[in-house]
């Protein structure tokens, strides 16, 4: 059985706590590998090893960080279909939407070789009589990233590309669902001349997480995932004097109103709902129509579309399915319970996708595309987030409505509304409660040059990730003030023809 072990001071490390965790093709329902599982003192070798490079890597010229990121950067674009296959192999997510996430993280690296710029302090000269005032924004040392199943690419670059290029080192604790990526990412950052013990990957379970959350050498942690875990990071991160933003989960809402462009809608509503079999932080769960005649139509164009999709492995011969499995078995029963009890409560189950069976992968974890309508806010399959193919119609009769539904939600992370009206529009995008929010567009994520977070129990920290907000939450700010003492200015300088680099 071929396992997957460590990343750590520029090679692969084996493990030896003899705990191993299963990793599955998706499609097929085999193991395919295992991954070895760290031990306490496992984890904090790579701690070791990040701490022991941070004091030259963070000496390192922003210019030269930025010439490694560009060269990560070429070698992403030349692996891409490589990496895409990783990820489909382990996740499950069919090949063009792979490629959708690496790209995705490949922008947040092209932000990432901008960091000479984005360093850059304040300057204000004569804030007194000979005295001026500047600002350095300094690395903070060794970060941690712990990442989730469902884009194991996308998210930890949205993490370790900044951290990096402003000076950090970095340890990357992946989810031990679909693993092995990381290390191919590890050998491709060395390849562009990342100094060993810069970036260091641990694999593991809880107790490498709680080595990372409290080692004193550690001084950032930043997290993706469910909720109730983005509560145990951030409150123990905290607790150990560390520099915290977790990410949760989310139950993000459009809002369609009377006037939406319906073919336009429909169409954006089900790549949103359904896209990565609905395993996305940013799916779009719950459509707010407002009015019964405009719901009655969206039922009836959303349940035909569903009703066609393809569901299937995620990489096959011939033309690309939809939809491709989710990620482990016990991630589909859960779904297929939440089903259960939405038609239990009472909703009507217009597309049940419980029973797909997929000729020729029949053990595969799939779970078909589902829609529900009349949903009500006090069922689970409302209140819960799913993180899988199902999607619930819910009526309101009219905007107000609509908008306090989603504002009263524990959740915050995206909202979008449908409208041709721009006075709606804006006045929604002021007043909604979540973090992200999309006119007309489905699923807001924001480019890397932004920032991306939500609100409420969607997000635990002041700031967000990738953007200035990332720029800022891996750097620290140090303020100088100076007046120099009247010296003796020479009159005469030797001429220097060179042109100066500072490279």
């Amino acid at each position: 059985m071929e396992t997957v072990h460590n990343f750590i001071q520029g090679e692969v490390s084996e493990n030896q706590s003899g705990r191993f965790s299963p990793i599955f093709n998706p499609a097929t329902g085999e193991q395919i590998r295992q991954v070895a599982l760290s031990s306490a003192e496992e984890a904090e070798k790579a701690v070791t090893s990040a701490f022991q490079a941070a004091k030259a890597w963070a000496k390192t010229p922003p210019l030269r960080r930025a010439r490694v990121m560009f060269r990560f950067k070429s070698l992403l674009e030349a692996n891409m279909d490589e990496l895409a296959k990783m990820i489909t192999d382990e996740h499950g997510k069919v090949h063009s939407d792979a490629l959708g996430e690496l790209t995705r993280g490949l922008e947040v690296v092209e932000f990432a070789c901008g960091i000479p710029h984005l360093q850059k302090g304040e300057n204000s000269a004569n804030v007194g009589t000979g005295v001026d005032s500047h600002s350095l924004m300094q690395p903070l040392g060794v970060c941690v990233g712990i990442t989730p199943f469902n884009f194991p690419v996308m998210v930890s670059m949205w993490m370790f590309p900044i951290a990096l290029a402003t000076g950090n080192t970095f340890v990357l604790k992946p989810s031990e669902k679909d693993p092995s990526v990381s290390l191919r990412i590890a050998a491709l950052l060395k390849e562009a001349g990342l100094p060993d013990g810069v970036f260091n990957v641990v694999q593991g379970d809880k107790e490498a997480v709680d080595v990372l959350l409290t080692d004193k050498r550690v001084q950032a942690v930043s997290f993706v995932g469910s909720t109730p875990i983005a509560e145990y990071i951030y409150s123990t991160a905290s607790a150990h004097g560390k520099r915290c933003q977790a990410l949760g989960g989310a139950k993000n809402h459009c809002v369609l109103m009377p006037d939406a462009d319906l073919d336009m809608a429909a169409g954006a509503i089900m790549g949103a709902g359904f896209g990565a079999a609905g395993e996305r932080c940013m799916a779009l769960s719950v459509v707010v129509a407002v009015g019964d005649d405009i719901a009655d139509d969206v039922v009836s164009r959303l349940s035909e579309k569903v009703k066609a999709m393809k569901t299937g492995p995620g990489r096959q011969d011939g033309p690309e399915n939809d939809m491709g499995p989710v990620v482990t078995a016990e991630h589909r029963d859960k779904i297929i319970s939440y089903i259960d009890a939405g038609e239990a409560a009472g909703a009507e189950l217009v597309v049940d996708g419980r029973d797909l069976s997929v000729p020729g992968h029949e053990n595969g974890f799939f779970v078909g595309p589902t829609l529900f309508d009349h949903v009500k806010p006090d069922m689970t399959i409302y209140r819960d987030e799913i993180f899988g193919p199902v999607l619930s119609i819910v009526r309101a009769p009219d905007y107000q409505t609509a908008l306090e539904l989603i504002n009263e939600h524990e959740y915050g992370n995206g909202s979008a509304i449908f409208t041709r009206d721009g006075e709606t529009a804006r006045a929604f995008s002021e007043d909604v409660l979540a973090g992200m929010v999309g006119v007309n567009v489905p699923i807001p994520v924001p480019m890397a040059f932004h920032s991306f977070g939500g609100w409420k129990r969607s997000i635990f920290g002041p700031l967000n990730v990738h953007g200035n907000d990332g720029v800022r939450f891996y750097t620290r700010m140090k303020t100088v003030t100076s007046r120099w003492p009247t010296s003796i200015r020479l009159e005469k300088h030797k001429s220097d023809f060179i042109m100066p680099t500072h490279g």
